[in-house]
């Protein structure tokens, strides 16, 4: 059997400071490549022989690679942030327009929103259930005052939907988690100035999702 301390996986290889593409080109084909019995997976096993890595670390081509990875490396960082500033500064400099509407329209669109919510989830929420039919004609019973704010700010979150495009180019957790906290606040802040009844949700809704 083969005696693996004296290979190197290609996570340790990675850890070592070589990249794929290194690998690829310098070393070439694994030592060892098959099936680990350790674990089932469908990525085969590649193996690579400990001191035929250091010979390679030694030379002038592993060298010269590994400085052009770096570079790399270090430019896409540099555009990444970059790209997380301006992201940040557009979410900032944009003007968010709410609509706005009567009282009776915007509860209407509200109750609404919330039954097409409530049809597609597997069922609602306790505090925010639909409200019952009164018995006498299919109009519904207007909800509980907070329940109605909720769904006002729900409603109106949606309405704002197309703010998020402006975190297009953000991808993984380089700024994204930042600017999607951002762009949530000011959409918040922004539903709070055009409907004050409004801004006690608001700012809960700003503390609950950070």
């Amino acid at each position: 059997m083969t005696d693996r301390t004296t290979y190197v996986a290609l996570a340790g290889m990675r850890r070592r400071g070589w990249s794929d593409a290194m690998v690829r080109d310098l070393l070439g084909t694994p030592d060892v490549q098959g099936r680990d019995p350790r674990r089932w997976s469908l990525a085969p096993m590649r193996l690579y022989l400990l001191a035929r890595v250091e010979t390679v670390e030694r030379t002038p081509e592993f060298t010269e690679a590994a400085a052009l990875c770096r570079t790399r490396a270090a430019a896409s960082g540099v555009h990444a942030e970059r790209r997380r500033a301006a992201v940040l500064a557009a979410i900032r400099a944009e003007p968010i327009e709410v609509p706005l509407l009567p009282g009776p329209e915007l509860e209407r669109r509200a109750v609404r929103h919330r039954h097409l919510l409530g049809a597609r989830s597997p069922g609602p929420r306790r505090e925010d259930a639909p409200p019952e039919k009164a018995a006498a004609g299919p109009a519904p019973v207007p909800p509980p005052s907070g329940a109605l704010v909720r769904w006002q700010v729900s409603y109106l979150r949606h309405a704002l939907a197309r703010y998020e495009a402006l975190l297009d180019g953000l991808y993984g957790e380089t700024g994204r988690g930042e600017a999607e906290r951002l762009l949530r606040r000011r959409l918040y802040e922004a539903i709070a100035a055009a409907y004050p009844p409004l801004a006690r949700e608001c700012r809960r809704r700003i503390e609950v999702e950070r």
